[in-house]
């Protein structure tokens, strides 16, 4: 397990940590848990093959490149990884940009690949990843290592995120868009956290239900009520933003305090 309180290395302090993964979660959970995802992504792999390969094949008669995207990604207790999805912007889109987040009519994303994301078809490749034992079908989303170090200086807790296998849905990503700036970040990590601290079946279950709906372009409003899903704070969130109080004590001592940078991620 990770810790879940540290002083950052330019010596600002969390306002308080954030709890584990819930130490109210049942002992059969877990295996449970694990039994769920293999069944269900083996099922849906079984139901859903003929699809994902037509897809392959309608991006590689639309753009040029391959038709699957293969990138590194940090999984459980920070173990790297190989995530896979399928391939929704133009080929080497980072040689002139570098490492970026995307953002709304991003020039970079192809015809095909805004109708992928917005079906969230893209990401059914990675039900080889659960099977592989290296993703869950719900849990935080995974970051690639490039951007740990910078979110962890940025963001308290965030390393907490790591004490349990990625997901390719989760509570963060049904509830919020995707990230475009460092505090939507910051939103999601809440979120994680949240699901952390009430992880369990039902709770898996309802957010299975809710990424259908979401895909479908229910509401998240209507589908918040419908199924009783959680939601972080405004205090919660608030909490993962470095306190001020130190950073006042910084500066009087003649410290240095350099500000916050949004990081250059790329979300794909």
């Amino acid at each position: 397990m990770f810790p879940t309180s540290r002083t950052l290395e330019n010596g600002l302090s969390y306002r308080r940590p954030f709890p584990s993964v819930s130490t109210a979660t049942s002992s059969w959970y877990a295996p449970c848990k694990m039994t769920l995802d293999l069944s269900l992504a083996l099922l849906l792999l079984a139901v859903l093959g003929p699809l994902i390969l037509i897809l392959m094949a309608l991006v590689k008669l639309t753009s040029r490149g391959p038709a699957l995207y293969q990138q590194v990604r940090l999984g459980l207790e920070g173990r790297p990884y190989t995530i896979i999805k399928i391939r929704t912007m133009v080929q080497d889109c980072e040689q002139l940009s570098g490492p970026q987040w995307s953002k709304a009519g991003d020039p970079r994303i192809t015809r095909l690949g805004r109708f992928l994301r917005r079906c969230h078809l893209d990401e059914l490749p990675q039900l080889w990843n659960v099977i592989r034992g290296e993703m869950s079908l719900v849990g935080p989303r995974p970051e690639r290592p490039v951007f740990i170090d910078q979110l962890e200086k940025q963001i308290p807790n965030y390393h907490d995120r790591l004490q349990v296998r990625p997901g390719i849905t989760g509570l963060a990503q049904i509830q919020l868009p995707a990230d475009s700036d460092l505090e939507g970040v910051r939103r999601k990590v809440a979120y994680d956290l949240c699901y952390l601290q009430r992880m369990g079946l039902w709770l898996d279950l309802r957010i299975l239900v809710g990424t259908i709906l979401k895909s479908a372009g229910v509401p998240f409003d209507l589908t918040r009520r419908l199924l009783w899903l959680p939601c972080a704070l405004a205090e919660e969130i608030d909490r993962l933003s470095p306190d001020e109080s130190d950073r006042d004590q910084d500066e009087e001592r003649g410290r240095h305090v350099e500000p916050e940078r949004t990081p250059h991620l790329q979300t794909i």
